[in-house]
Formats: structure tokens, C-alpha cells, sequence
């Protein structure tokens, strides 16, 4: 696999750590990663991230 091209959230602060990192690769997934635990990876579909984040905007995961 070729090197990953990581790139910050606009939302995450702008000093180090606590930042949230993303990265495409094919076939259409998205990886995800904190940058304090840069080798700790989520692998997501870029549809569920979608309606993750629509969820939260919504606030549907609100208890």
C-alpha cells in the first residue's frame, strides 16, 4: 500500500495533539486517526462516516 496522505480536521485545534487526521485510499475507504495515537487506525467506509457525522449534527446520538 502506498503511503497514506494525511490531512487535519478544519474543526481540530490548531497546537499539537488533539487533532482528528484523515486519509482516502482505494477502493473508497477513509482511515481515520487521532494525531496523539497516530498509529491507532479506524478503516471506515466513506457512507457510514457520512451518516455518522449526520447523526451527530443532527444530534441524533444525544442520550
Amino acid at each position: 500500500m502506498p503511503p497514506l496522505n494525511w490531512q487535519k480536521s478544519t474543526f481540530s485545534s490548531g497546537g499539537e495533539g488533539n487533532c482528528v487526521e484523515l486519509a482516502a485510499s482505494a477502493p473508497a475507504r477513509l482511515h481515520l486517526r487521532e494525531s496523539d495515537r497516530p498509529q491507532t487506525v479506524a478503516l471506515v467506509a466513506p457512507r457510514a462516516l457520512a451518516g455518522l457525522l449526520h447523526a451527530v449534527k443532527e444530534g441524533g446520538l444525544s442520550r
